[in-house]
């Protein structure tokens, strides 16, 4: 390793080493110690290739967060490198619940995830052509559809189907974009409505991901991109795909 800078140098140069000098080249020394171990425990494995490398980094990264054991923890390192560009590799829609927090939850670090959410973590206009832009322009190898458990989005859904009233303000559109899913389940009567309404509700939208011409079909038509989905458990914090 090759240290230069300041007075140290000079005074290495000239055969004597000054307190001050001394002190320099420790801090140095230690910084650079410190950098490398980090860089060392926390380096990425190298930005996945295919979709089912995408996948596996995701399944990963949640046993690790699941088991507690995040490698995921220094969010400065790589500032300077993010604000050049990103290159995440993985998009995950997911709810706007406060709990849900897709970097945490798949042990990733900024800029490995591109992640649309919305109350409900269905896909509409805007959440598309967001994906068209991570597939076509940001190189996304992986689409995950993340519902998860409580979803208040998905039972308030339940809620207007059964009282045969709509919410007010601008909530009906959000409860018009998830009402397909509670429809498709209810014939069933299943014991547990919110479960199964959230669980179609992911497979709908990652249908819709996979299917959606001409960027997003063209893409999964030729295995660059798999689209998932997957419930995660807010208490147990696992990641289940469906």
């Amino acid at each position: 390793m090759k240290i230069s800078g300041g007075n140290m140098c000079k005074e290495c140069s000239r055969g004597t080493i000054t307190r001050r000098g001394l002190f320099a080249g420790g801090l140095a020394l230690t910084v650079a110690a410190s950098t490398a171990g980090l860089a060392f425990a926390q380096a990425p494995e190298g930005r996945p290739t295919t979709a089912d490398e995408a996948l596996k980094r995701l399944k990963d990264g949640n046993a690790r967060y699941v088991a507690n054991a995040p490698v995921n923890t220094d969010h400065s390192a790589g500032r300077t490198s993010r604000s050049m560009g990103q290159q995440p590799f993985a998009a995950v829609v997911t709810c706007a619940d406060s709990r849900v927090v897709p970097e945490l939850i798949f042990d990733q670090g900024p800029g490995d995830l591109f992640v649309i959410r919305v109350a409900g973590n269905f896909i509409n206009e805007d959440g598309l052509a967001s994906l068209e832009y991570g597939a076509a322009v940001l190189g996304i190898r992986a689409i995950v559809v993340l519902g998860h458990t409580s979803c208040g989005a998905v039972q308030a859904t339940i809620k207007s189907i059964k009282d045969n009233t709509l919410p007010p303000g601008h909530l009906p559109s959000l409860v018009n974009a998830i009402r397909p899913a509670v429809y498709d389940v209810m014939p069933s009567n299943p014991s547990d409505l919110l479960a199964a309404a959230t669980a179609q509700n992911a497979r709908l939208n990652a249908k819709l991901a996979a299917t959606s011409g001409p960027i997003l079909s063209d893409f999964h038509d030729k295995g660059t991109i798999k689209s998932v989905a997957a419930i995660y458990n807010i208490g147990t914090g696992q990641v289940e795909v469906i």
